[in-house]
């Protein structure tokens, strides 16, 4: 699976976008931020998406772009709520290995500074730990590799990262 891609899953401010840059160069394979795509996509932010067309447009929007996404040879850092539709992780998850980034639902609240405009999809009523809870379940659902981004320097993440993403292709 040297040439797969290797797949970022995790909360909000986990560290998937940031991480993911820097294992890219270390591993030499292209960088892809979903988040990105879906934006450009789009012509909008992640947040005005939210805020102008709603969640269920956003929802939708995400799983038909990650869905149809073809990749190879890739870091790819995907949004927080792409665990939340099972035809856009079937897709990330041919030729890939999956790596959960994991932190503490205290982890995620310090890291994310900006919750207004961050562009984190909550359904109505739905509070920041409720979907802790929630995607949580699906972060270890789907992941083939854990690794815990709590207390560690992104550097030292990154290093961890490719340490297992190596021993399962040895």
């Amino acid at each position: 699976m040297k040439d797969g891609n290797i797949v970022l899953i995790g909360m909000p401010g986990c560290g998937k976008s940031t991480c993911g840059v820097l294992l890219s160069k270390l591993v030499c394979k292209a960088f892809v931020d979903t988040d990105l795509i879906i934006q450009q996509s789009e012509g909008r932010l992640l947040q005005q998406i939210i805020n102008e067309s709603g969640t269920d447009y956003f929802a939708e929007t995400e799983e038909k772009i990650i869905s149809s996404l073809k990749l190879k040879n890739s870091v790819i850092a995907t949004g927080g709520s792409v665990v939340c539709y099972e035809n856009a992780m079937k897709n990330l998850a041919e030729n890939a290995v999956i790596v959960y980034l994991k932190i503490s639902y205290d982890g995620m609240m310090k890291r994310i500074t900006n919750l207004n405009t961050r562009g984190i999809l909550l359904r109505d009523g739905e509070s920041m730990r409720d979907m802790f809870k929630h995607r949580q379940a699906l972060y270890e659902k789907y992941a083939q590799i854990t690794v815990d981004c709590e207390e560690e320097a992104v550097e030292k993440n990154v290093e961890k990262i490719k340490q297992a993403y190596d021993s399962i292709n040895e």
